[in-house]
């Protein structure tokens, strides 16, 4: 990728203030862009006012919710770039609240891109997207040829979401493209509960000094993606014509259990501990097995594969939490 690509370009990241966004920012603004954040700063969403700590003199943040049509239509004019990360992430939230997961997760997106169809077609879109839509495998790795059979509310209005993106892109000729995200993590992560991917609770009670649960047998297969990585994924999907309408998975060879995840992070603080938990009966309802990406795709189309290692990725993140867990939960 040219790093010089997005120097001076006018830069709109919805969810800007949470995880992944954020972490966004960080590298658009040392590339130049000039940026706007939108983020709605909801309690029980990912937004954190401190993700952007020392940077609110560098970016125009803008409090403000992607279901806001009239405010979206405003910030989307003369943008060169939106990068869409704005959704609501809870598969169990998605359950017990199906109707707001719809408004954010797919209302919210046909929203935003009549905004861009009516005043600012020229702009370049990059929707994150989840490799929940899936289901549960049927083979792995998972392709993106893989049927698709969504195990939960979540699943289906981020379906829908990220077609919006490829209808619009095909119809309207609106350059979009969508990358299934697996289970992202790093600094920035929402790690007071697991409403946002069960590796930031853990993080939290390891730095609490209580022990991990790990549902189930443990045995589960999953791959991660370190953020940095993703931030990577998603300019190099920005910048290429070649990503225009298409689907991306993202993804790593490295394959783990969850019990050998909880293994590896009780070794990086020392007197932790793990234990393996029966299912509660709301999580085992919808989860999906065994999961792991065949991300081939991005990786031929795109150049792109993981660089940061789970090791690694790990250790960053439980040092980030060492010295910032003050700003991410307030009951220490």
């Amino acid at each position: 990728m040219n790093d010089e690509l997005y120097s001076g370009k006018d830069i709109l990241v919805t969810g800007g203030l949470g995880f992944i966004g954020s972490n966004l920012v960080k590298r658009l603004v040392a590339l130049d862009a000039n940026v706007t954040v939108v983020d709605s700063l909801l309690p029980l969403y990912g937004g954190n006012a401190f993700n952007l700590h020392g940077l609110e003199s560098s970016v125009k943040i803008n409090i403000s919710d992607v279901r806001d049509s009239h405010a979206m239509a405003y910030l989307i004019k003369d943008k060169d770039y939106l990068f869409n990360l704005a959704g609501q992430t809870s598969h169990l939230d998605s359950m017990t609240d199906p109707r707001t997961d719809l408004d954010i997760n797919a209302a919210a997106q046909l929203s935003i891109l009549e905004a861009c169809r009516q005043h600012n077609p020229a702009v370049k879109i990059v929707f994150a997207s989840t490799r929940q839509l899936y289901g549960k495998p049927e083979y792995l790795p998972v392709d993106e040829a893989h049927p698709i059979k969504p195990v939960d509310v979540n699943g289906i209005n981020k379906l829908a979401g990220e077609w919006y993106h490829i209808l619009y892109n095909n119809v309207y000729g609106i350059k979009a493209c969508a990358l299934r995200l697996t289970n992202t993590y790093g600094p920035g992560m929402r790690v007071k509960d697991a409403r946002q991917t069960f590796l930031g609770i853990w993080l939290r009670r390891l730095i609490e000094g209580k022990p991990i649960s790990v549902f189930g047998d443990g045995l589960q297969l999953r791959d991660f993606n370190y953020v940095d990585d993703v931030v990577d994924a998603l300019l190099l999907a920005a910048s290429a014509e070649e990503a225009e309408g298409q689907v991306f998975n993202l993804g790593s060879e490295e394959v783990v259990n969850l019990q050998q995840v909880a293994e590896m992070m009780t070794q990086l603080q020392p007197g932790s501990s793990y234990e393996i938990v029966p299912f509660p009966p709301e999580r085992k309802a919808i989860d999906i097995g065994d999961y792991y990406s065949d991300f081939n795709k991005i990786k031929q189309v795109l150049g792109w594969s993981p660089k940061v290692d789970l090791q690694q990725g790990l250790a960053a993140s439980l040092d980030y939490y060492r010295q910032h867990h003050g700003k991410y939960w307030d009951d220490l």
